[in-house]
């Protein structure tokens, strides 16, 4: 006969085998009955295993750090559709299979709702990846067989939702049109995804230069898609003006 613990770690109770004898001392000193005692393990193991699987699906998303919603101004953009973003930060368009698009120019916080998006994303139980466009094309780019690169197209495809950032900050050549086109068509009308831009769907020319796709690039994505504008000028132009002013009490004022 192996070892309680043992035996309780094959059944997958690995937070049981690891507390086994405080559990027991507790069961102990508060007179449990067995019906007591199975209650708070099972109970207690449900809970363990919906956190690891939040902290393994956060790990696997890679938001990376943010500010949270709290912290964003509304009343800085000169125009911006708040109950639209609050739409999407309960993923509506995801309960509808619907893809997002957040255009605005740099610095006004277009990464910071997408990566809110992302984190009720995987609050809400679902598979996400947060990535820059670039970090996609290179990682797709960079695949050194048709095999290796089917199972990262399958990867990217198979995601519950998929939000691509910053396209539009750096020039691609045909190929990585043409694979960002593959992620796109395979998740037409089948799971949604989510990017950011910093340009207008009419400046996409100067992104892919040399593409033949992105035409039907651009249809795929906006065929069914929450597009939201957000006009104004930069956070960060601002935060730095205000850094760069002297204290009223400062000497010589």
């Amino acid at each position: 006969m192996p070892p309680l613990r043992d035996t309780l770690k094959a059944l997958g109770w690995h937070h049981t085998a690891t507390h086994l004898d405080d559990l027991i001392a507790q069961a102990t000193k508060q007179r449990w009955s067995p019906i007591q005692l199975l209650e708070h393990l099972t109970a207690t193991e449900q809970h363990e295993r919906t956190r690891r699987s939040l902290e393994r699906r956060l790990a696997r998303a890679r938001i990376g750090r943010f500010k949270p919603m709290t912290d964003f101004d509304w009343a800085w953009p000169t125009r911006i559709d708040r109950p639209a973003v609050e739409a999407a930060l309960r993923l509506d368009f995801l309960a509808a299979g619907r893809n997002l698009v957040l255009v605005a120019a740099q610095g006004l916080g277009k990464t910071m709702i997408a990566q809110n998006i992302a984190h009720q994303a995987v609050l809400a139980g679902h598979r996400v990846v947060f990535l820059t466009a670039a970090q996609l094309l290179l990682d797709l780019g960079g695949q050194d067989s048709a095999r290796s690169l089917g199972r990262r197209l399958q990867y990217y495809s198979q995601q519950g939702l998929l939000l691509i950032d910053e396209i539009g900050y750096l020039s691609y050549d045909a190929r990585a049109a043409d694979l960002l086109f593959q992620i796109v068509s395979r998740r037409y009308e089948r799971r949604s995804l989510a990017l950011t831009t910093n340009l207008s769907f009419s400046e996409w020319s100067s992104v892919f230069p040399n593409a033949t796709t992105v035409t039907a690039l651009i249809d795929r994505i906006v065929h069914h898609a929450d597009i939201i504008t957000i006009d104004g000028d930069s956070y960060r132009r601002r935060e730095a003006k205000s850094d760069r002013k002297p204290p009223r009490d400062a000497p010589g004022r």
